[in-house]
């Protein structure tokens, strides 16, 4: 079994448990996920199943979308309601006030990772250190926002936030910055993430009903799990060559990416094409 499941993962279940229990059903293929999940969070995770777990570092550069929940006045030490409160403020900004800062966001930013995160910090995860009490100095990271739009206020206090950003953005970061931009303290109360890449949450299975019979059913090929990357369909022959190392120039190709190369329907491998217009088979499927 080869391909990427989109599972809608509830609140208080690991990206773990995810992977665990498709693998149990799968009858003990690979399987591995496609950018994590906290456990507080919930919505799309991408699950890929056989040598599709090889598509990781393609899913490295798509766009992800949440819907998150601020909430003004405290902020916690891990940024979101697992921690407990280390700060606070009286000064709750306006819905107006919001709606002007955060277009400060919008493009590439400099962000400061959470120190309760699962960041590398000299072999062991950031967030053991911070819990035992040890000094962390994380350096900022280059990310993007693409989309920041204040959508409802729930409460005098709370406000729902849309935001698209690249792939390892911190929702918790952005709701701290945001606030030290608004001289208050704030903390990350709920976060779904209703996009990943080209997966969307409507089209998700339910954690709860997953069984082998709906998975086979809703598993996407390969091919069709990135809009962005163009297909291109070789013979029987040109894939021979391509198999014993050969660079091969393909017509009606032009300077891409990467391509889903095709033999007789079936997707073979994920091709990057050179400068010199000859592809080289990245990642073979079959």
């Amino acid at each position: 079994m080869i391909g990427l499941l989109n599972v809608y993962k509830p609140r208080n279940i690991t990206s773990t448990q995810v992977v665990t229990r498709v693998k149990h059903l799968v009858n003990g293929e690979k399987v591995g996920h496609l950018g994590t999940l906290d456990p507080l969070a919930e919505g799309v995770l991408v699950i890929a199943i056989g040598k599709a777990t090889k598509l990781f570092d393609l899913f490295l550069t798509k766009k992800k979308s949440y819907i998150a929940t601020f909430r003004f006045g405290e902020q916690t030490d891990t940024l979101d309601l697992e921690g407990k409160v280390v700060k606070t403020s009286l000064n709750i900004p306006s819905e107006n006030q919001l709606r002007q800062v955060i277009k400060e966001f919008i493009g590439k930013i400099m962000q400061t990772p959470p120190i309760f995160s699962a960041i590398n910090v000299g072999g062991k995860r950031a967030y053991d250190l911070a819990r035992v009490g040890k000094e962390i100095s994380l350096k900022p990271v280059e990310r993007e926002i693409f989309e920041f739009e204040l959508q409802n206020k729930i409460d005098e206090k709370t406000y729902q936030f849309l935001i698209t950003c690249s792939s390892g953005t911190y929702i918790r970061a952005v709701a701290r910055d945001l606030a030290e931009r608004c001289n208050t303290a704030c903390t990350m109360i709920e976060l779904k993430r209703i996009k990943c890449g080209d997966f969307d949450y409507k089209d998700s299975v339910e954690y709860n009903n997953l069984s082998l019979e709906n998975i086979k059913q809703s598993l996407v090929l390969v091919q069709n799990s990135v809009n962005s990357v163009p297909k291109v369909e070789i013979s029987e022959s040109e894939y021979k060559k391509l198999r014993d190392g050969k660079l091969l120039k393909i017509k009606g190709t032009k300077q891409e990416e990467h391509y889903f190369v095709m033999c007789n329907s079936t997707c073979v491998g994920l091709a990057k094409l050179r400068k010199d217009n000859t592809f080289k088979v990245e990642i073979y499927f079959v």
